[in-house]
This record gives C-alpha cells, structure tokens and sequence, in this order.
C-alpha cells in the first residue's frame, strides 16, 4: 500500500516540511507532483521524479531528484519551485489571516511529464500553508489618513513593531506581515497608494504620511518602542530608507533591491522637496515572450546632476540591512547599496548580496516569480533570477532579516505551527 505524507500537515508558509513516500518498490521510478489553485482560480504546480530507495521509500530531504521542476537534494523543492500553469502569474497569498493555501501532493507510477486526465495517483495527501499563527489577529486600519492592516501575535505583549512596505504595484500586500507576526513582531503591512481612499497614482512621497503611520504603531498598547523597524522591497525599500534618514522611530530598516535615490517621484517632508530622478521610459527593453526589461530606465546615479535626488542616509541613525539580488533585471539594487552605504558609518549598515538572486526576494515559501503582470503597467515585467540560487537567497536572508529585527528591536516571541 503506498501513501505519502506531509509532517507536519499544517504549517506556517515560511516553514520546512519533511514529504515521506512508503511502500513502492526498490528501486521503482516515480513522479511526485506538488499543486495548489490560488484564490483567482491560478494552478501552481511543481513536480520531481526519483527513484526509491531500497525500503521502498522517497524523502526529498534524503533522496535527490533526477529531474523536473528541479534537480538534486532540495527537501522543500516541491514547495519552492511552483510554477503558474499560466504565464506571468505570481503566487501571493491574499486572504492572509482567513484561510491557508492548500497544496496537494500526489505520488505517481513512471514519468509523467505533462498531467493528462487518465492518470491516477498511487497516493495523495494534502498540506495547509498558513501566512498566520494561531492566534494571530489581523486588524484593520483606517484612521487618520492611514491605511493597512495591523498584525498582532496572540497574548499581551509588548511586541516590537515593525512597518512592512511593497512597491510599485500599490494595494496592500499582507503575507510578510502575516508570517513576521507569526515570529512574535506587531506588523502594519502599510498601503501608500493604489488602496481604499488613498490616491490612484503615486505623484509624490509624502513623508508625513509615513511618520502618522509609524506615530500609530507606536501610540498601540501591544506594541513596544521607543522604536520600530521598517520592511520594503523594490520601491518599498526606496520608502524606508527615506523613513530611516528622517524619522527617529525608526531604528531597524530592511531594504531588499531598492534604490538610494529618489525615482520618478519626488519626496516631500514638512519643508523639505527631494527631486527626482526621472525614469527614462525610452530605455525599456522588450525581453522574452514580450515582457519588459525596466533596468535601464534608471539614470546612472552617480553622474553629479543627479546629487540632489539622493536620500541623505548620512543622517541615519538607526541600522539599516541591505538585501540585494545579483540577477535583478528591475533595476541595479547592488549599486545602490553600495552608494548608500559609502555614505554611512561601517558600524550602522550590513550587504547582504545574492548571486543568481532576482528581485523580488521573499520569504521562503514563495515560488521564484521572475516575469509577472504588474498593475499598470501595458505588458509583463522582468524581474529576473535563477530559480534554485534564488530559493537559496530567501531561505538565507529570512533568516537573516528576523535576526536584525530581533537585534534592534528586542527579541520577539516565537509561536510554533
């Protein structure tokens, strides 16, 4: 009798999983297949095919994979390497605090390469993915001109907070705050446009609005000051390094493939106007399938005309983390964290730099998106990497990123799933 199973069957999304087939054959070629439908009704699937050990039994954590989705000893690679059945899907976990992703893991005779409705499975068992912990309690925020959503571990606390930042794209994105409340943080996962009543467009960054943001965590009974961290990636970490220049709360930032300058926007803070670079929409390049490369719509920063558009981050005061991809086919995030970081004392700043690493560098769990469909823009957008150097990149620098917040802001309490 074969059967598959996942342990533990429940668990956070930023957590391993051990996957164990019995009762095959010595030896007997078989194919394992990972799926899950997102909540827009998108497949995702990832499958490897091994060979069973001499008990009868496959382990992915013991046993590497000939082939498929990927090759080689990865015991999470049925999670990590998903792939959307249609082009230019990324995986996001948008109900964070109402239900988990379900993936199904079935065992199947032979190579199966391509699934085709005949086919019947050996052995099937399911899995749930959670983006919160038990007791994790999602609140939402609308107060002032604020707007987000706020995540609390169970229990009394205090909790350090944290602010956590998207990019481009706008709305509200909820699946790291969800997953570093479920590490012991108070999590605002902050829309800045695109979202509720805040504006359609980003036409400028208004600092103000950041500060009542950060004013509002910290005013939180659950939450523990006098300071907080900030989480951003792409324009996100564009944001929080501005927060971290200006804004005394903050004291712990995490930027991941951002920039140190101001792009396309300018930045207004009381009395003060950053300008900014301008994209050059001419350098787009039409990469593969017709997606668009925006790497060169970036002006060198270092030409002297553009001075002025850089964020002081002389005035840091807190410590911040650069997290960088070497593959990012969005913009040139290591340069920037060198130019930033030249301009810091050695003692307030860290690189974390990845090789084969894209852009979008999430918390592990999170499929390689190197391509996908982007909020207004006409076409798909590159965001490069290489799959199995970038999974690698987001196990490392999670770990890494809980660290430095746990460091700076006083440790956090750990729930278990």
């Amino acid at each position: 009798m074969v059967e598959v199973t996942v342990t533990p069957q429940s668990s956070l999304a930023d957590r391993p999983v051990q996957v164990l087939v019995r009762g095959l054959s010595p030896s007997q070629l078989v194919t394992l297949r990972a799926s899950l439908t997102d909540e827009q009704g998108e497949c995702f699937q990832a499958r490897a095919f091994f060979h069973a050990d001499g008990a009868g039994e496959v382990d992915p954590g013991r046993h590497a994979a000939l082939g498929g989705s990927y090759s080689g000893l990865w015991p999470m690679g049925l999670f990590w390497f998903l792939q959307p059945d249609t082009l230019f899907r990324r995986l996001i976990k948008r109900d964070v605090a109402g239900s988990p992703f379900i993936v199904r893991l079935e065992v199947f005779d032979g190579l199966h390469l391509v699934p085709v409705p005949q086919d019947q499975a050996l052995a099937s068992c399911e899995a749930e993915r959670w983006y919160v912990g038990p007791g994790t309690q999602r609140v939402p925020i609308r107060e002032g001109r604020v707007r987000g959503a706020l995540f609390l571990p169970p229990g009394p606390g205090p909790f350090p907070g944290v602010i956590d930042l998207f990019g481009g794209a706008g709305g509200l994105i909820e699946f790291r705050a969800g997953l570093l409340a479920s590490r012991g943080f108070a999590v605002l996962a902050l829309a800045f446009f695109a979202y509720d009543d805040l504006p359609r467009t980003l036409a400028q960054l208004d600092l103000e609005y950041f500060e009542e943001a950060a004013e509002l965590l910290l005013r939180h009974p659950k939450v523990r000051g006098p300071g907080l961290g900030v989480v951003g990636v792409s324009k996100g970490a564009e944001v929080a390094l501005a927060m971290a220049t200006f804004l005394p709360q903050v004291v712990a930032t995490v930027w991941i493939n951002g920039t140190a300058f101001l792009h396309g926007n300018p930045l207004v803070y009381k009395d003060l106007r950053i300008p900014p670079i301008p994209y050059y929409a001419e350098r787009i390049i039409f990469a593969e399938m017709g997606a668009l490369d925006n790497s060169a719509i970036f002006s060198d920063p270092r030409d002297p005309a553009h001075s002025a558009s850089a964020i002081p981050v002389e005035r840091v005061r807190g410590k911040v983390l650069f997290v960088v991809g070497e593959a990012d086919r969005s913009m040139n995030s290591k340069l920037f964290a060198q130019l930033a970081m030249a301009r810091m004392p050695p003692e307030s700043c860290r690189l974390l730099s990845y090789p084969g690493a894209g852009h979008l560098i999430e918390p592990p769990g999170s499929p390689l998106c190197s391509v996908s469909s982007l909020r207004g823009a006409p076409r798909p957008v590159v965001w490069g990497g290489e799959a199995q150097p970038h999974a690698k990149a987001q196990e490392h620098s999670w770990q890494e990123i809980v660290q430095f917040l746990e460091v700076h802001l006083g440790p956090a309490a750990t729930m278990k799933l």
